[in-house]
């Protein structure tokens, strides 16, 4: 288990850093000469078509919709997994960053629904600065040196699982369009066919990602957000097996985990962090979505966080991560605050047109800025380890 979770460690950490260069490239060229080449490669046409069916899109939503459906499936097979083997299998280790998670989903909400109250047309966008990117927190995390004890990034990486998982609920209730009956019956068929082939034993992957395929099309089709798809086929894919064999859903994300990591996330970075700033004032930093989105982030979050986690403590519900002070306990809920993909994501499901996008992104991006380097700091020079009560 310690092998796993430092494996994963390494590979978020690698991967942060390069989300963070992708943003900065997306920047820099969006505000650039080449601006009209980012642009335009965002929207070159793409189609698909198989007899009737026809799946036509530009390049900026065959990444919205297609790749990250993959990060969604790489994102159920870790909750899978947590839940029955991990940091999640029990009371005892689940209890903090459960608790926390709740903290850092609701409060950062609330804080975007207080500044947006006489905005109506906005409040669609509560849920943005409710996610944290894994990646990027322990990226930074990673900066801060060895000194972070491993229990704070463990901490970290759970609370921030628990997010996706909220996130993955909060999509599925909130951010589905107008259903098609026929579509959505046809991916409940599919579903079953999943499960059918958890409940035979069958460890082989090619009948899963076929079905899964087949699933992914009919959930695009039906108004559900297609990257749901993913997390369904994850969570058919089977842990244990009957024999001595590897366990499928552990081979399968440790081969999807790389891809991921360094192809897959840097690629939606790279689309959707690219903002112009020009002509930006502090007016538009200032302006309800934008300050809501930022101020949720920065504010909400590490409210949330650090107020359930200190009182889980108190009271006697959990335990301090080990070997970690307060200092270092604040300094992973400010680094929760980092949104970035996540919170860009949930942004691109709630708001359409590009009146909205801007704005997404100049909160997203100066809240996620600013948790990431309070976050470093703090965690830079937080005193060491005190006693655990």
């Amino acid at each position: 288990m310690k092998s796993m979770i430092s494996r994963f460690l390494r590979l978020e950490s690698a991967s942060g850093l390069l989300l963070i260069g992708a943003a900065v490239l997306a920047l820099l060229l969006d505000n650039s000469p080449l601006a009209w080449l980012y642009d335009g490669l965002l929207e070159v046409p793409m189609s698909v078509q198989i007899g009737a069916l026809k799946l036509d899109k530009p390049l900026l939503l065959w990444i919205n919709d297609g790749l990250m459906a993959v990060f969604f499936l790489l994102v159920g097979l870790e909750i899978k997994r947590e839940i029955l083997k991990g940091e999640l299998s029990s009371r005892a280790t689940a209890a903090l960053p459960v608790l926390a998670a709740v903290g850092g989903m609701v409060a950062p909400a609330l804080v975007f629904l207080a500044v947006n109250q006489d905005m109506p047309d906005n409040l669609r966008g509560w849920a943005i600065p409710a996610a944290t990117d894994i990646a990027f927190a322990l990226g930074i995390l990673k900066l801060a040196g060895p000194r972070v004890p491993l229990s704070i990034k463990v901490f970290l990486t759970a609370l921030a699982i628990i997010d996706d998982l909220g996130a993955i609920v909060i999509i599925a209730i909130f951010y589905t369009s107008q259903l098609s009956m026929t579509s959505l019956g046809l991916a409940a068929l599919f579903a079953v066919g999943l499960f059918v082939l958890n409940r035979q034993g069958v460890v082989r992957y090619t009948p899963y990602v076929l079905l899964g395929i087949a699933l992914w099309v009919c959930v695009l089709k039906s108004g559900v957000h297609a990257t749901l798809a993913g997390v369904v086929m994850a969570l058919a894919i089977p842990l244990r097996t009957g024999g001595e064999e590897d366990s499928p859903l552990e081979c399968m994300e440790h081969a999807l985990h790389p891809w991921v990591a360094f192809l897959v996330m840097p690629i939606f970075a790279f689309a959707n962090a690219g903002v112009s700033l020009a002509g930006l004032t502090l007016g538009d930093l200032f302006a309800p979505l934008s300050l809501g989105i930022a101020a949720g982030l920065i504010v909400g979050k590490q409210a949330g966080v650090f107020l359930l986690t200190w009182l889980a403590v108190v009271t006697g519900i959990a335990r301090r991560p080990a070997e970690a002070s307060w200092a270092q306990v604040y300094g992973a809920s400010l680094l929760a605050g980092v949104g970035f993909t996540m919170s860009l994501f949930i942004g691109t499901l709630a708001f359409d047109g590009p009146e909205y996008a801007s704005a997404v992104r100049v909160g997203v991006l100066s809240g996620s800025f600013v948790c990431g380097l309070l976050g470093y700091i703090v965690m830079r020079f937080a005193p060491g380890p005190g006693p655990v009560r």
